[in-house]
């Protein structure tokens, strides 16, 4: 029987969040993913209260690339609410932050165009990510709602500086009218596997595909590693 597919990615969409609000109120991280995975648009769901995750398979470069996409509601909310009724919040907040991150291979940074405080957050995102992140996922930055040109605050050129200036990629889309959703996810898909596939190259032949990466035929005498690639798991 065929494989269902040859690679499995975990990707994150970080960014600041309308919890628990009518419509998306947040960046629009639940429209993206709605759109990516179900070719849907819904301004009336209820903004995601934690973490949930959807699939979709594409193909690339004759590859069957199975994307898991976790959407969250956001760790500065849950960080608040465990704050004000948790002892030991802190702790709790720490673990979840890590499980959430833990085997992430892709994560998609995204803010409002019409936000400019959902900017200025990127930065806070961004130590985050680095804090608890693999130092090798890759990253990209999403300006969302960009057919809401009348009420930008955020200019094309500020999120094509801050891109630069962390040396990821940058584009700019939109759920609501179905504009480079698509095309950024299978941007870093395409950026991930080319990771795999160079790693592959300068590794020992016969690397073989498993969840998350690549895994190397193992000496039956050697421990196995714990490079990035070959512990990249699901919590």
């Amino acid at each position: 029987m065929a494989k269902a597919y040859d690679y499995l990615f975990k990707l994150l969409l970080i960014g600041d969040s309308g919890v628990g609000k009518v419509s998306d109120s947040g960046v629009g991280k639940t429209c993206v993913l709605l759109r990516f995975c179900d070719s849907a648009f819904s301004t009336t769901f209820i903004s995601t209260i934690g973490i949930d995750f959807k699939i979709r398979t594409i193909d690339l470069d004759g590859r069957k690339i199975k994307l898991q996409i976790w959407d969250t509601a956001g760790q500065e909310r849950f960080k608040t609410i465990t704050t004000a009724y948790y002892r030991g919040a802190m702790e709790r907040f720490k673990t979840i932050t890590t499980a959430y991150y833990r085997g992430a291979m892709g994560i998609m940074l995204v803010y409002d165009i019409t936000s400019e405080k959902s900017f200025d957050n990127i930065k806070n995102w961004i130590r985050n990510i680095e804090e608890h992140a693999s130092a090798e996922v890759e990253r990209m930055l999403i300006g969302n709602k960009c057919d809401m040109q009348d009420k930008r605050q955020v200019s094309r050129e500020k999120g094509e500086h801050l891109a630069t200036e962390y040396g990821i990629k940058f584009m700019e889309t939109s759920a609501k009218g179905n504009i480079n959703v698509d095309e950024a996810f299978l941007s870093l898909a395409k950026d991930i596997k080319a990771k795999i596939d160079k790693k592959a190259g300068t590794d020992q032949t016969g690397n073989r595909v498993i969840s998350g990466g690549i895994r190397p035929k193992q000496d039956p005498n050697k421990k196995p590693g714990t490079s990035f690639w070959s512990r990249c798991s699901l919590f």
